[in-house]
């Protein structure tokens, strides 16, 4: 797989670069309330504008339907790219149009344009290829002759897209900063783990963790369970769980788990639950077997939060992913903030996996290096450790 420096080393002063990067940031309005996305862009496109590139940036925000929504635009990401930057970004109003062609025209030697949120255009996830290449090959024109592509948002390289794969098809495709340290961090955390390696899993559903939970239970000495998920790990043991979040057809494969884990898998021993899902809710903690009905458990308890932290203590690998509770609500944020503080404290190889998990780091103010990895793709992260192929690595490696 060729990688950014393999193109920096080609020589790439006056050359106009397509680089795909995951800008995919949580907005209150057009406010921006986390950049570490955008932050974590920043090696790839300093190094490109350093040496003298002419960078165009192409990525996505939110799920707009395949349309121009003034909801997804990129423009409050393009001013908070330039100023992260320290110069002016050009943002384009479309992705391949007018618009577009001329924020390219006027790049000079190591400037950056970014194009508007490329899911507006319907053919960047159609399941037609044929559509996917019709967009691919006018983003290529828009880097013409000379031009090369870097694969760096991490966070859709699992997605078969216009602008993650098809385009490397089209132009010479070269792995980013950002996609390579993902890479090796993961690896290390599937293949050559250092023990003992402990992973937290939280989050709404089983059903979206099954599958890396099936992968790793091999491979970890402790996985512990917390969020929304672990009521039907509970439900599977026989234990009321009220109005709780349950996957019903779920159960009999967390006794599965349960059965085939012993004593690998940890639950909760007490849980925080209320009446209603409010941050006014009226809130008791009990112990995770006595929940009663009508009440539903929105966060784990102070002596699991105890007991999480007595079972990654001396723990030598740690991969965390999916909060424990509703974080964003203050009543159900501590079961989060004390896991990740046990975590950050320690001396381990601590791995936060993207998504919600990078985004309560943030929200709850925790340092950010006291984890030796937070990764920007939750979803890919997880495909990756479940021994899929990812579409947007694959390409690359042709």
């Amino acid at each position: 797989m060729r990688t950014l420096d393999d193109l920096l080393a080609s020589g790439v002063a006056g050359r106009t670069v397509l680089v795909r990067t995951d800008l995919n940031v949580p907005l209150d309005g057009a406010r921006i309330t986390d950049d570490g996305r955008i932050r974590a862009s920043l090696p790839t496109l300093r190094a490109l504008t350093g040496a003298g590139a002419r960078v165009v940036v192409t990525a996505h925000l939110g799920r707009p339907k395949g349309a121009p929504d003034p909801e997804y635009s990129l423009a409050p990401v393009a001013a908070r790219l330039g100023e992260l930057l320290g110069t002016q970004v050009a943002a384009a109003t479309d992705i391949v149009g007018d618009s577009a062609r001329a924020a390219v025209a006027g790049l000079s030697d190591g400037a950056v344009a970014l194009l508007e949120n490329v899911r507006f255009d319907p053919r960047e996830t159609s399941k037609d290829a044929t559509e996917r290449g019709a967009l691919a090959d006018e983003l290529a024109a828009l880097v013409g002759a000379g031009g090369a592509f870097v694969s760096d948002g991490f966070g859709v390289v699992h997605r078969v897209q216009a602008s993650v794969v098809d385009i490397a098809e089209r132009l010479p495709g070269y792995a980013g900063t950002l996609v390579l340290t993902e890479l090796s961090t993961l690896r290390r955390l599937s293949e050559t783990p250092d023990r003992p390696y402990a992973v937290v899993l939280g989050g709404s559903k089983v059903s979206d963790k099954l599958a890396v939970i099936d992968a790793l239970l091999p491979k970890v000495d402790t996985l512990l369970v917390g969020g929304g998920m672990c009521f039907t790990f509970l439900a599977a043991l026989g234990h009321p769980v009220g109005s709780s979040l349950l996957e019903p057809d779920m159960v009999d494969v967390c006794a599965r788990l349960l059965k085939a884990a012993g004593d690998t898998i940890g639950l909760p021993r007490d849980v925080v639950i209320a009446d209603k899902f409010a941050a006014d809710a009226n809130t008791r903690t009990v112990a995770a077997e006595d929940i009663s009905d009508g009440w539903m458990g929105l966060d784990i308890g102070p002596q699991t939060v105890r007991d999480f932290a007595g079972a990654l203590a001396g723990s030598a690998t740690v991969f965390w992913n999916g909060p424990m509770g509703v974080f964003e609500l203050a009543p159900f944020a501590a079961g989060t903030r004390g896991v990740a503080e046990t975590i950050a404290g320690s001396d381990a190889f601590s791995v936060v996996g993207g998504g919600d998990s990078a985004a309560a780091v943030r929200l709850l103010g925790l340092p950010e290096d006291g984890f030796s990895h937070i990764s920007t793709g939750g979803g890919a992260s997880l495909e990756f450790l479940e021994g899929k192929s990812l579409p947007g690595i694959a390409v690359l490696e042709t």
